[in-house]
């Protein structure tokens, strides 16, 4: 069978919500598939156990209720988290001794499109050639078995999730970790972490102020959490806070806002997690850190420096996480916020993250803005182009043109990456060198030949 992939992106399955994939059909099929498949692994020799988690979209009571329903008609036991975010619902899956894990999610994308992912039984997501066996039977129910009164399965609710989730996250830091003295500003997106983060941060003795905790269905990620730090950024100076916490919406990511209300850079921030690791004793020489083609060369280089080797893979932290597996390694991320601590979790977690930042600014003594001070960046410029198709950049003469002498006038001062979004309707250009004023030119002009021969 073909691994390639029609309904799974780079993260699950997405789209406009209530259209095509992402119906409450596709989700009861996916359902029954999810349910066939991991029947096949089940340990416990009874109906398979699948958990389901959401975040705070209006169209996640469709979905999460569609997807359900597959599963009890496949067979499967269904137990729904509520909202809870991703990272949450890993771990889950795994303390529970699930058979997979579902998280109905569009992470960041606005309110009005949705997602599922799904991880294994171990809290990681699937790989590709999965996907594509579930999309087999997608397309093809007949080959699902039909299932007959007491061969049906049933749905609970979890009711402690919360404490789960917050015993083991708190668990992963030493019993003398707190943060008593530090007032942190906390913006959840109005998401998946919108209860749970202010509670684990509270928990550990910060005052908190929270914001993006208000969900009504539509305002997830609307001018708040990760992708719009602004008005973080701006309590962080208004209440003297020593650092500001940004997620997004289904909480796997972080951006952090230092004490001045500057936004680090990810890039940096994972810099900082590389050499907290290294001096820690758990990062070890020629160790590898996992990035992207995204990730900013003079991360590279300080890695390199710090006597550690860097590893890009695809854009997708789940590409991160299957390199980390591959070569046994601790530290991965993008600079969008996704990190993970492979000894640590399955998946980005935002909220874990952030801790580990507080960890890093206790060790070495040193508040957010001085943990990074020494860690040089090239100037980057990332702009996104809404395409109507997806050729390879390469059939596109005009492209491979432009493309050709783009890199031509940058020489070796620097990099050039067009890739296509892998779950919206957008090519993404990447100029990255060291004059700020050359690489505007080339994106900009990149961007319009690129905007014109796909649309």
């Amino acid at each position: 069978m073909s691994s390639e992939r029609k309904l799974f992106g780079t993260d699950g399955i997405r789209g406009k919500a209530n259209v095509y994939p992402m119906t409450g059909d596709i989700a009861f099929i996916l359902g029954r598939a999810v349910t066939a498949y991991f029947q096949k692994f089940n340990r416990r020799n009874k109906q398979p156990l699948i958990i389901v988690g959401k975040d705070t979209r209006r169209s996640c009571y469709m979905l999460e209720q569609a997807f359900s329903a597959g599963v009890c008609a496949q067979g499967g036991e269904v137990v729904l988290t509520g909202p809870l975010p991703t990272p949450g619902v890993a771990f889950v899956t795994q303390s529970m001794r699930g058979d997979a894990g579902v998280m109905i999610s569009a992470s960041h994308n606005a309110f009005d499109d949705n997602g599922i992912k799904i991880f294994d039984a171990h809290g990681f997501k699937l790989p590709d050639e999965v996907e594509a066996e579930l999309e087999n039977l997608i397309e093809n129910p007949h080959l699902l078995e039909t299932k007959l009164g007491a061969q049906l399965g049933r749905a609970k609710r979890l009711e402690e999730v919360f404490g789960r989730y917050l015993v083991h996250t708190k668990s992963v830091f030493s019993p003398q970790f707190d943060l008593e003295g530090l007032r942190i500003v906390l913006d959840c997106a109005n998401g998946a972490g919108y209860k749970i983060a202010p509670m684990m941060f509270r928990e550990l003795g910060a005052e908190v102020i929270a914001l993006g905790v208000d969900p009504n269905g539509q305002n997830i990620n609307f001018e708040c959490g990760a992708l719009h730090p602004d008005r973080a950024a701006s309590a962080v100076v208004k209440y003297r806070a020593d650092i500001g916490i940004c997620l997004d919406g289904d909480a796997d990511r972080l951006v952090v806002i230092d004490e001045k209300g500057q936004v680090l850079d990810g890039d940096k921030v994972i810099g900082l997690f590389a050499r907290h690791l290294k001096d820690s004793g758990l990062l070890k020489k020629d160790d590898k850190v996992v990035g992207t083609v995204m990730s900013n060369l003079g991360l590279e280089k300080y890695v390199q420096q710090l006597g550690l080797d860097f590893v890009r893979t695809k854009v997708g932290d789940r590409y991160i996480i299957e390199e980390l597996r591959a070569h046994s390694s601790i530290l991965g991320g993008e600079p969008s916020g996704h990190i993970i601590f492979q000894n640590l979790s399955t998946t980005g977690d935002g909220a874990l993250a952030g801790l580990k930042f507080i960890e890093a600014m206790k060790f070495y003594n040193k508040t957010a803005s001085e943990l990074v001070s020494d860690i040089p960046l090239f100037p980057q410029v990332l702009r996104n182009c809404k395409v109507k198709n997806k050729p390879e950049f390469s059939s596109v003469p005009a492209i491979a043109t432009a493309l050709k002498k783009a890199e031509t006038d940058l020489g070796d001062k620097g990099r050039i990456l067009l890739r296509y979004s892998g779950t919206e309707s957008l090519a993404r250009v990447m100029v990255e060198g060291q004059d700020q004023k050359q690489i505007n030119g080339v994106c900009d002009e990149l961007v319009t030949i690129v905007g014109k021969e796909l649309n």
